[in-house]
Parts: C-alpha cells; structure tokens; sequence
C-alpha cells in the first residue's frame, strides 16, 4: 500500500502545503502460516493474560507503562494526542547545513515531497531550487504518525526528499573500539592499489534481491510438483597470511589498472 501523508514545510514566513509518499516499495513475499497437519491458516488472536483466552476488542485496548510489576500508568489514544501541538504537525525549517554534515548512520526513511496544492508549486518549486544551487538541506523537528521526529529536507536528482532521522540517543556507540593496530606501508600501497584497480561507478540496476527470485521461481515449481534443490552459491574462502591475500588480491581483480609502488614502501 502506497503511503500518503500530508503536512507542510515552513521557512522564514513562506508556507508551502506538501504530500510526502513512499521511496521504497516493499517487495517482500508474503507467506501465510499453516498448520502442518491441517494446512488451516494460523490466526493471531489478542488475548490478555487474565482473559481465559477471551478475544479482546480492538476498542478495548488502551496503552500502559508499567511503572513497577504489574502497575500501570494508562493511555488513551484522545490523551497522547493532547501532547501534540499544532506546531508539532507542521515541518518548520530550522537552520540549513550541509548534507556531508550529517552522519548517514542517523538516516531512517526517505520520502519523496510533492506540493499538495497547485498554488503552492511556485514556493515549492523555489525551495528546491535554492537548496540545489545552494547544495544545502533543510533541518526540522515535527510528528509524522504518531512519532516525533527530526527531518532533512534535501535534493537529489531533482527531486525534493524528506529524510526522517533517527535521534541522537538511539544511535549506539561502536563497540568495536581498537585502534592500536599496526599497519605496515606496503600492506597500505596494496589496498590502495586493490581499490583502484576495482573502482566504478555505483549502479543500483546492477544489484537483484537473488534469493527473493530464486523463491518465485521455487514456488511456481512446486506448485507443478517440481522438487526443490539446493543452490550453491558459497564461495570458498581460504585463510592465509594478510600480505599473502593482498598481492594474490592484485591478480584476480578485473581491471589491473595498478599504481607505481613508492620506493619507501616497506
């Protein structure tokens, strides 16, 4: 189902009306859960713990944080939209930075952004234009749904994105901390040199979800009683000593296109 979500961008006093819809579509196969033994579907039933496997209504259910084992402090879906402001609804701009300012780990979705009414084009058709020309992107704080968040407004081929970001105490230090590894100067003219001799240009058209094609084709051959067999698709890896595995590395790359070792290389 394709999302649709209306709101508005502000900057300065300029107020342009948009829709924000989907980038990515989801392309997931969609399995049913049966039993084994009576190929029924499975069903998800809402029951609580003190019910007797009574069926609990949708219009019965109201939201609790628990504060201490078994003691909660109640919800209802009228009481978490009192927290919200009108302001909360709306994107307000609230400084422009530059897009390599911002750590890609922080990203979340990306929207695309359209102008909801045809007098808004002319402002939203501005904004774009400026924040290409300028290579800068809007930063914002505003709901989408029923999660606050913050947002990046940017252009990428000519399109207007909305990048919802994940918030600063979400993102997790690295555990992995270890930096008193030594490398050698030759261990680095090699990976230098395995990394030129492969380098091109990114292409998304070359990259296909394999696995999820191998299971469409499974299941039109099963459906006409065909056996299923096993893909191997695992490459065979061999441990062996760093330097070992960067100069054989340089032999099977595709394009030898190698740089001249530097003398003091060691």
């Amino acid at each position: 189902m394709a999302y649709s979500f209306k709101t508005s961008i502000g900057f300065g006093l300029v107020y342009i009306p948009v829709t924000l819809s989907n980038t990515i579509k989801n392309n997931d196969i969609g399995f049913n859960m049966l039993d084994k033994k009576t190929m029924s579907r499975v069903q998800y039933r809402k029951t609580c713990v003190d019910c007797k496997d009574r069926v609990v209504k949708n219009e019965d259910i109201v939201k609790g944080y628990e504060i201490e084992k078994d003691k909660y402090v109640v919800f209802t879906t009228e009481e978490l939209n009192k927290l919200k402001s009108k302001k909360d609804k709306n994107i307000i701009i609230e400084k422009f930075v530059n897009l390599d300012e911002i750590n890609p780990i922080f990203f979340d979705k990306t929207f695309y952004v359209a102008p909801e009414k045809k007098e808004s084009e002319k402002a939203f058709e501005l904004l774009k234009q400026v924040l290409k020309a300028e290579k800068k992107v809007g930063v914002a704080k505003t709901m989408l749904g029923a999660s606050e968040c913050v947002i990046l407004l940017w252009v990428k081929d000519d399109n207007l994105l909305l990048s919802k970001l994940f918030f600063a105490e979400e993102v997790q230090a690295n555990p992995s901390t270890n930096n008193n590894i030594k490398i050698t100067a030759k261990e680095v003219e090699l990976a230098k040199n395995i990394i030129h001799a492969m380098d091109g240009k990114f292409d998304p058209s070359e990259y296909k979800d394999e696995y999820n094609e191998r299971v469409r084709a499974a299941i039109q051959d099963k459906s006409k009683g065909k056996t299923i067999k096993k893909v191997d698709t695992s490459r065979p890896i061999k441990i062996m000593d760093l330097m070992d595995a960067l100069e054989s590395s340089l032999k099977v790359v595709k394009k030898p296109k190698i740089l001249k070792m530097t003398k003091k290389a060691e």
